[in-house]
């Protein structure tokens, strides 16, 4: 199974808001990032060869265009072998720009159960949240925040992740 998962979210701000945001990511006052997660840590500020992650998902930094892009790849024992990259992107109007997060991978071993029950709509929640948060940084909020699905806060119960509140 080959996954593709893309969220992308247009915003009435620049590029360069938004740049700003992408490189406080993982930092002490990162923006984006839900805290209602586990956070996003990495072993070294933002740069190629930084490792971390956020709960038990973990991988490395393979390109970091400061204010344009970030893409990771994932370690083993993350059940995916693939990249996820976050981009900022030109808006489709005049005065807009865009965040777009994206999977392409497949899973491994027991990721060929856990993406269609649980790693995908946890991380569809994770991301559409962190969406929010850029709406709200840059002046933008979201119409409707995104919200937990009945589905989510049964897998956060689940998959405790300790110092976590489901």
């Amino acid at each position: 199974m080959q996954i593709e998962n893309v969220h992308r979210r247009e915003f009435r701000a620049t590029e360069a808001q938004l740049g700003e945001l992408l490189d406080r990511m993982a930092g002490p006052d990162d923006p984006l990032w839900p805290s209602r997660w586990p956070p996003m840590r990495f072993d070294r500020p933002l740069a190629v060869g930084a490792d971390g992650g956020h709960g038990p998902i973990r991988y490395s930094v393979v390109e970091y265009q400061p204010g344009r892009r970030l893409v990771c790849r994932f370690n083993r024992p993350t059940p995916l072998d693939g990249s996820h990259w976050l981009e900022v992107l030109p808006g489709s109007r005049p005065g807009t720009a865009a965040l777009r997060h994206v999977i392409s991978g497949r899973p491994l071993g027991l990721g060929n159960l856990a993406w269609p029950l649980a790693i995908r709509w946890l991380h569809d929640c994770v991301l559409e949240e962190l969406l929010d948060n850029a709406g709200r940084a840059v002046g933008d909020p979201p119409a409707r925040p995104a919200r937990w699905s009945p589905w989510v806060r049964f897998c956060r119960r689940v998959i405790a992740v300790p110092g976590i509140a489901a």
